[in-house]
């Protein structure tokens, strides 16, 4: 008697997690380096690419090529939720022992991963990829760029890296860590600088855009660098509080200004000490009450609505049994 089942396939050593958004231009190069990528690395591997609602119709043409490979799978989104959520969710579906996480645009050249992988074999759980230089970019973003980093480091108390963005390798448990962390207003690098575990970097020359435009433009980085100075950290409602007393300190001696010159002086326009004691008093207050309850509702803000991080609306390259536990029935709407 034959055996009828099917040989295992081997488990899969590798992820790659790229996030894209209108990025048709550029995946055809991108797929044929990721495939020297591939066939270079030691073991299994797989491309998760997650679609965050793009326009174009890079999401078709990646189903098409995922039919041709099996190496090649893509999550599609119902709308766009953003490259943090986008991450995440290609995390949550990745089964290799190592994840890489990269752009789409080929400025984190897959040629590094042969270099982030020798440094997980050496036995890091967190290798990031740290620019060194930036090409193409303007004075403008490199200065602005530099002057983030710095403020971030010392806003925040988690140790994040300075030049270096989500280009990096994750152990998987350093992921499995990763998921256990369950707040909706994400910022990634610095989530994993909070996890600690043993880290280490290499260097790179961030090469121009090969192809598109960029998706994060001026006031997009701006909301991004905002983002992630709230998230981890307290010193702007700090800054509130401290400002608050500092006004309402200004108001009190402004009212003892007023009394006094009321008191001593004729020259004082009737209902004038009243009025700016009052305003400056309820001023001061006001922003130090913010300040006390922004402390509060920071922290809770994002959490109290519950809402899942990220709707799916399509899987494609994947095994039933892989994400059918993460992923409600009603939304599994196809495997292919």
């Amino acid at each position: 008697m034959t055996d009828s089942k099917k040989p295992e396939a081997a488990p899969i050593r590798y992820s790659l997690v790229i996030p894209i958004y209108n990025e048709t231009a550029v995946l055809p190069i991108l797929l044929q380096r990721i495939g020297a990528l591939l066939d270079g690395l030691d073991g299994p591997a797989e491309v998760i690419f997650v679609d965050d609602g793009s326009r174009d119709a890079g999401a078709v043409y990646l189903a098409e090529m995922a039919k041709q490979d099996s190496r090649l799978k893509l999550i599609r989104f119902s709308r766009n939720f953003g490259h943090q959520i986008a991450i995440t969710a290609g995390m949550d579906a990745a089964a290799g022992e190592a994840v890489i996480v990269m752009d789409a645009d080929l400025q984190d050249p897959p040629e590094v991963v042969f270099e982030l992988v020798s440094k997980w074999k050496e036995g890091y759980d967190i290798v990031y990829a740290r620019r060194v230089r930036r090409e193409g970019e303007t004075v403008f973003k490199k200065a602005t760029a530099a002057f983030y980093y710095r403020l971030l480091s010392r806003m925040t108390d988690v140790s994040i890296p300075r030049d270096v963005g989500d280009f990096r390798l994750v152990s998987r448990k350093a992921l499995d860590a990763f998921r256990m962390m369950p707040e909706r207003d994400r910022f990634v690098r610095g989530m994993f600088g909070w996890l600690g575990f043993s880290q280490t970097e290499v260097t790179y020359t961030r090469p121009p855009r090969a192809a598109g435009e960029t998706k994060y433009p001026f006031w997009k980085m701006l909301r991004l660098a905002v983002h992630g100075i709230v998230s981890f950290s307290e010193k702007p409602l700090r800054f509130a509080l401290w400002t608050g007393l500092a006004v309402s300190g200004i108001s009190a001696l402004t009212g003892l200004y007023a009394v006094l010159g009321w008191m001593f002086s004729d020259e004082v326009v009737t209902g004038w000490t009243s009025t700016v004691v009052i305003v400056s008093f309820l001023s001061g207050m006001n922003l130090l009450m913010t300040g006390v309850v922004g402390l509060y509702v920071g922290g809770i803000h994002a959490e109290v609505k519950r809402r899942p991080l990220y709707i799916v609306d399509e899987y494609i390259g994947f095994e039933d049994a892989r994400i059918a536990g993460n992923v409600p029935a009603s939304l599994d709407r196809r495997f292919a």
